[in-house]
């Protein structure tokens, strides 16, 4: 029996396992668009946090299982446009900057245009970035940290309205911070097959029991440390290679 041929012109299928994670991810910023619309808002924010999870995961496990592919790249970015661009904008400005009139709603637009416009960069970008930074605020830190702010409000009993200007200045800084030029530590450069002392377990574990003790002030905590760390980068003398294109980009993807 002669084999059947596949003909070339027939759509190949799609990798199921990386492109359940984007999935996920997708449905977990969809989440939160709509509680943020019924007012459930430590909902959105935990969903926010889910879809960051979710979407680091999908990447790993594409590079994992060698299931690459151009479609999971696409479809990648197009669900980080839902969860960390729309989503954190919709959620913050239905829980605060509504009641600020124009300025709301153009700081929400903002930090919307930042992320989609990072996005975009980024995927033009790949294969001739250092894998080691990020340049410009990665657009799921920026969703973090709005997240972890109306988190905050929310499980302290603290009403949209007395935090609006602090809602209105952090969602400025995060949109801004996207597009910027700055440079952010990817963390992907850490190899999690090698060997490693002890005591980094027992940090891990440490770092786990902080963030129990209350998370949304330990993420609100961590997230601006690491937004204000591309501007110390690059203000502090000695870290201003951190920001200038040298000998240590590599032909890598981010």
């Amino acid at each position: 029996m002669i084999p059947e041929r596949r003909d070339p012109s027939r759509p190949r299928g799609i990798y199921l396992l990386p492109n359940l994670f984007t999935t996920g991810a997708l449905f977990a910023g969809f989440y939160a668009v709509v509680q943020g619309m019924n007012g459930r808002f430590e909902l959105a924010a935990v969903a926010i946090f889910v879809a960051m999870l979710l979407d680091g995961l999908d990447g790993r496990v594409a590079r994992m299982t060698n299931t690459q592919s151009a479609f999971g790249a696409e479809y990648d970015s197009l669900s980080d446009m839902v969860s960390f661009g729309v989503a954190p904008a919709l959620v913050i400005y239905s829980y605060a900057l509504h009641s600020m009139g124009k300025l709301g709603w153009i700081a929400a637009f903002v930090y919307c245009a930042g992320a989609a416009l990072r996005l975009a960069r980024f995927n033009t970008q790949i294969g001739t970035q250092d894998k080691r930074w990020f340049r410009g605020l990665p657009s799921p830190a920026a969703a973090a940290l709005i997240a972890s702010l109306v988190w905050l409000g929310v499980d302290n009993d603290i009403p949209g309205d007395l935090m609006r200007w602090l809602a209105w200045s952090l969602t400025l800084f995060a949109g801004i911070s996207m597009v910027t030029n700055l440079r952010y530590y990817s963390g992907k450069d850490i190899n999690l097959k090698q060997r490693v002392p002890f005591l980094v377990i027992v940090a891990i574990a440490l770092a786990f029991t902080l963030v129990s003790l209350d998370p949304p002030v330990i993420f609100l905590i961590l997230f601006v440390a690491y937004a204000l760390s591309g501007y110390l980068c690059w203000l502090w003398p000695q870290g201003r290679a951190c920001n200038v294109r040298g000998p240590d980009y590599e032909n890598d993807s981010e």
